[in-house]
């Protein structure tokens, strides 16, 4: 069974920011808008667009450890944006969270040791409870995405320094299993949080020979 893990946080706070560390052929990108990364260098294994057929089928044949899907929230969004004008809205909301359901569910029976993260935006709310931001009622009252996976990393800013944090402190939904990380906040450094991973569910390491 692989792992999905949610990294969520506001626009500009550091999540397609994390993957810098990572060297150009150690994971699989999955780059829904097709935008360019906030750093220089490239990934030698990228899909681009967001139809959902030709990622997972990408997703059973990449030749990493580890798959990135950034923003796995645009799924959603492009979903609702290229059909919101054509018909019934409750059977295309109903689609969406199929949609996501299914996915995440095909991610868990990928192959052992594969370990792929799913960008996403967040929303706060009026109480100051930061999460995830996805497209209707379905996804967040029945399918509960965060739900769905042991690991959800929020990144935040504080200050100077961009971070994830590892758990909750109740005003968002940052988690993880006890002993998994070795601070409530750490740098938002992907790489680093993909070795915590690794070495704590005994998983392949990111790259073999490493």
């Amino acid at each position: 069974m692989a792992v999905p893990v949610i990294v969520y946080g506001k626009s500009g706070s550091g999540k397609s920011r994390s993957l810098k560390n990572f060297a150009e052929d150690e994971i699989y990108l999955v780059n829904i808008l097709g935008k360019m990364m906030p750093f220089k260098g490239t990934f030698k294994y990228i899909t681009d667009g967001d139809d959902v057929q030709t990622i997972m089928a990408g997703l059973a044949k990449m030749p990493t450890n580890a798959a990135v899907i950034d923003d796995f929230g645009y799924i959603m969004t492009n979903m609702f944006m290229k059909g919101h004008g054509a018909g019934d809205q409750f059977k295309l909301y109903n689609q969406i969270g199929d949609t996501v359901w299914n996915f995440i569910n095909y991610i868990k029976n990928l192959p052992r040791d594969k370990v792929v993260y799913l960008i996403m935006h967040d929303d706060t709310g009026d109480d100051g409870f930061s999460k995830l931001r996805t497209i209707g009622k379905l996804l967040d009252q029945k399918v509960c995405i965060e739900g769905m996976v042991t690991v959800v990393l929020h990144s935040v800013i504080k200050g100077d320094k961009h971070l994830f944090k590892t758990n909750s402190d109740g005003n968002d939904l940052a988690k993880s299993p006890e002993g998994m990380f070795p601070e409530i906040e750490m740098e938002n450094d992907l790489k680093e949080a993909d070795k915590y991973i690794r070495e704590y569910w005994g998983l392949k390491p990111l790259k073999e020979g490493k």
